[in-house]
């Protein structure tokens, strides 16, 4: 049965959604997860970007792409340039199985706009760089950017020259979301019937969902003969997304009859790599989420219930334990000890060392004594809460919050600060919530805009833990001062996440988190007005 190569891009494309940013721990947990996952390639990032992200990659290639007798692929993004390259190879060279992945726009309208390019140049300035890769490393990818709305002819010269220069991987990406099913199978189809030497290398597909197809038109790429998919865990990525890895995998699994086709992927590690990919990036799945959404197994309608009751297949066409979805409650108290604890959490996909199972474990004794039984949701959500630790790093220390009728609420904070002195604030507000946020932005000394505030709760019940995510920008939101890899500019937003059966101290949680990485990234923002 012929496979179809899975290029994971959560940590390059994925992160590129706004607030959805990493740090460098965060992107090692991700791609060890997605080495648990099996995905056969892992774009780490795009490592001319900024020195961080450079390190981050590197990192990644050391670790992840040397661990076990078949490590992943480990893909550094470069533009057509010899200096990205250069960081690329630089970024993933210590990889058992690194890659280069070269790309340059095609289409008449970014060569027009954007590049400023002929035809002829566009052809040259690709022969160069993906000439320049194979010099570096064996495995080079070549993306043909905004593919899908480049003229048929010209796209097929251009693949071609990659070829020619050393290409093994080429990819055909709808970058602006723009093809439909049947455009990118007629596309596949003449690419694979006029592309001199594409036998010989992988064909790929790269899909966005501006108007709702890309797992649709990922799939009809792989029916024309595409051997590659470019996806991310939740269909995370720029403006409305990528493909979701989840989507394809679970289509080409549940359909096998009919594509004939399969992939290396572990399914049943997708529910806690989306579950983890979700938290630390801060994009929540909506319920109704494909696959891995909450409601993808949920059956209320009467009719559906009765046939379920009678036979599963009914209204089922995949088993939520096929993608790891615990069906069972181990419901653990405040009796319950470490050992429990650190066997329940590795089964929900977060092993966890010695150190962050003591501080896991003071949480979870501290939510055990307030709630009566702590369910495999509250797990995810206490463990997925983990405080930032590090230098740089301010830490809720204490909450107190008064309000109600005929008062003004007020809140008092205390923070201990990057060299773990006590800082104190009280504030009033608007609401509880908005007082506390004062009293850290002075502590902090920072005044950022809040853009989203989300609440909601994990299980049911008065006892509830409720989990609260937060996005905020730097005071220069509006601003265009921050440019992107493709010379385009977007807002820097930056996400938090707090979980406690007391919304007040969950908020907090999630805001500190929030300040902790805009100061991280824009430490001129801070004004020292902490007292």
């Amino acid at each position: 049965m012929s496979r179809v190569i899975v290029f994971d891009t959560t940590l390059r494309d994925g992160e590129q959604s706004p607030g959805a940013s990493m740090t460098s721990a965060e992107k090692r947990e991700i791609a060890r997860a997605l080495a648990r996952l099996r995905v056969d390639v892992i774009e780490a990032g795009f490592p001319a970007a900024s020195p961080d992200d450079l390190e981050a990659v590197r990192a990644i290639a050391r670790d992840v792409g040397n661990d076990g007798d078949s490590p992943p692929i480990i893909c550094g993004l470069a533009r057509a340039r010899a200096e990205d390259l250069a960081a690329a190879f630089e970024a993933v060279k210590d990889a058992a199985r690194p890659r280069i992945h070269t790309f340059l726009a095609t289409s008449p309208i970014h060569r027009k706009h954007k590049l400023g390019m002929s035809r002829a140049e566009v052809i040259e300035r690709v022969r160069d760089a993906v000439a320049r890769a194979r010099e570096l490393v064996d495995d080079v990818e070549f993306s043909a950017e905004d593919a899908c709305r480049t003229e048929p002819g010209f796209l097929c010269e251009v693949l071609a020259a990659a070829i020619e220069a050393g290409a093994t991987t080429l990819n055909v990406p709808d970058t602006v979301g723009y093809a439909t099913p049947l455009e990118m199978d007629r596309r596949m189809r003449t690419i694979r019937a006029n592309v001199p030497g594409i036998e010989d290398v992988v064909l790929s597909v790269h899909c966005h969902d501006d108007l709702g197809m890309a797992t649709a038109n990922t799939l009809a790429a792989v029916g024309a003969g595409a051997r590659q998919v470019e996806v991310t865990i939740n269909g995370v990525g720029e403006r409305a997304g990528n493909t979701a890895l989840e989507e394809v995998v679970m289509a080409l699994h549940t359909r096998q009859a009919f594509f004939g086709l399969e992939t290396g992927i572990d399914t049943t590690q997708i529910h806690k790599t989306s579950r983890l990919v979700s938290t630390l990036s801060g994009m929540p799945v909506q319920p109704n989420k494909a696959v891995v959404g909450a409601n993808a197994f949920a059956h209320e309608a009467g009719i559906h219930q009765d046939g379920m009751l009678k036979a599963r297949q009914t209204y089922e066409i995949m088993r939520p334990e096929t993608i790891g979805r615990p069906e069972s409650e181990l419901v653990l108290g405040k009796h319950s000890g470490r050992h429990a604890l650190k066997v329940r959490l590795a089964e929900l996909g977060y092993p966890l060392d010695d150190d962050a199972l003591e501080a896991t474990f003071a949480r979870f004794k501290a939510l055990a004594d307030r709630k009566k039984h702590v369910t495999n949701a509250d797990l995810l959500a206490l463990v997925s809460a983990r405080e930032e630790v590090g230098s740089g790093v301010f830490r809720l220390a204490g909450l107190d919050v008064r309000c109600g009728t005929g008062a003004a609420p007020s809140a008092t904070v205390k923070l201990l600060d990057p060299a773990e002195r006590p800082l104190a604030h009280t504030a009033s507000g608007s609401g509880p919530v908005d007082a506390c946020f004062r009293a850290i932005d002075e502590i902090v000394g920072v005044s950022p805009r809040l853009l989203e505030y989300r609440v909601h709760a994990v299980t049911e019940g008065i006892d509830a833990l409720g989990e609260v995510s937060v996005r905020v920008s730097g005071a220069d939101y509006d601003d265009k001062a921050h440019p992107q890899w493709d010379d385009a500019t977007r807002p820097r937003v930056f996400h938090g996440y707090g979980a406690d059966t007391d919304i007040i101290v969950a908020s907090a949680h999630a805001y500190v988190a929030a300040l902790n990485r805009l100061i991280a990234a824009e430490p001129a923002l801070v004004t020292a007005k902490a007292s």
